[in-house]
C-alpha cells in the first residue's frame, strides 16, 4: 500500500511538472496611453488650456473666416480656397513658433535650475524640499510648474507621482532628464548627487551657447525661405483685383496651376528648413 501510494504520488507530480511545463498563454501587458502629437505640441508650447479639439476648431473657423474674407473680396472660389487653407494653417504654426520660442527660453534657465538644486543639496535640503524652494528662488518662468509640484506632493506625499506631474507639466528633454536624475537619487542614494548636477550645469550652458550662435546664423536661412514662399502667393492676392486674372484662374488650367504650385512651394520649403535643420532634443524619457 505504501508502495503504491508513493507511486501514484510521484505521478501525480509528474503530470503536474508536465502541465506546467507545457505552452502557455502570453502576458498581454497594457500598453501606456500614448499622448499625440498635437497634444506633445501644445505642452511644449506651454498651451496647457487648450486640447487639440480646441486648435482644430480654431483652424476651422480661421480657414472658413479667410475663404470667405477672400471670396467676398474677389469673387474667385478657386482662390479663396487657397487662402482658406493658408488661414487653417496659421493656429497650427503659431503653436509651433511658440513652442520653438518656449524650448529656447528653458535652454538658457535650465543651467540655473540646475544650480538652484545643487545648492539646495548640498545645503542639506531633501529633494522635494530643492524642487519646492523652485517655486520661490526658480526662474520665472518655471515658477507655477515647480509651485504645482509643491502642492502635489504636499496633498499626496508621493514623490514619484508628483515627479510624473512635473516632467508632463515642463514637457521638456532636458527637464526630463534632470526629474529622472533625481528620482534615481532618491530611490538608489548616493553621495555624488551634486557633482552630477553641477557637471551637467556647465554642459548645458555650454550646448545653450553653441546652439544660440547656430541658431543666429539658421534665422538667414529661415526668413529667406518664408519669403519666398510668400512673396507669390501676396502676389497672387494683388493680381486677384483685376477682371482678367480672375477668369485665368477660374478655369481647370488655373486651378492646376495653383494646385502645383502650393505643392512645389510646400515641398520647397519643407526641404529647405531640413537642410538646415539643427538636431533637436527628443523627449525619450517622457
Amino acid at each position: 500500500m505504501l508502495s503504491g501510494g508513493l507511486l501514484g504520488l510521484g505521478l501525480g507530480v509528474g503530470l503536474l511538472l508536465i502541465w506546467r511545463s507545457g505552452a502557455r498563454s502570453p502576458v498581454r501587458r497594457v500598453a501606456a496611453p500614448r499622448v499625440g502629437r498635437r497634444r506633445q505640441l501644445l505642452a511644449a508650447a506651454g498651451l496647457t488650456g487648450i486640447n487639440p479639439a480646441q486648435l482644430l476648431a480654431l483652424q476651422i473657423g480661421l480657414g472658413l473666416a479667410a475663404a470667405l474674407l477672400v471670396l467676398l473680396t474677389t469673387q474667385t472660389v478657386t482662390i479663396s480656397l487657397v487662402f482658406g487653407g493658408f488661414g487653417a494653417a496659421v493656429p497650427h504654426l503659431l503653436v509651433r513658433r511658440l513652442a520653438g520660442k518656449r524650448r529656447a527660453d528653458l535652454r538658457e534657465v535650465w543651467p540655473e535650475v540646475v544650480d538652484n538644486l545643487a545648492s539646495a543639496v548640498r545645503a542639506g535640503l531633501s529633494l522635494p524640499e530643492a524642487l519646492a524652494a523652485l517655486a520661490v528662488r526658480g526662474p520665472e518662468v518655471l515658477r507655477p510648474s515647480f509651485a504645482r509640484f509643491a502642492a502635489d506632493h504636499r496633498a499626496s506625499g508621493r514623490f514619484s507621482d508628483a515627479l510624473d506631474r512635473l516632467k508632463d507639466d515642463l514637457a521638456d528633454p532636458v527637464g526630463d532628464r534632470i526629474v529622472e536624475t533625481l528620482r534615481v537619487a532618491r530611490e538608489v542614494g548616493g553621495s555624488d548627487l551634486g557633482r552630477v548636477l553641477r557637471t551637467l550645469a556647465a554642459f548645458l550652458r555650454e550646448d545653450a551657447r553653441t546652439r544660440a550662435e547656430l541658431e543666429t546664423r539658421q534665422g538667414w536661412v529661415v526668413s529667406a525661405a518664408r519669403l519666398a514662399v510668400g512673396a507669390p502667393w501676396v502676389v497672387l492676392l494683388l493680381l486677384a483685383t483685376q477682371e482678367q486674372t480672375l477668369t485665368a484662374y477660374d478655369s481647370a488650367a488655373g486651378t492646376a496651376l495653383l494646385i502645383g504650385g502650393g505643392v512645389v512651394c510646400v515641398a520647397a520649403y519643407r526641404l529647405m528648413l531640413r537642410i538646415g535643420r539643427l538636431p533637436q532634443d527628443v523627449r525619450v524619457l517622457q
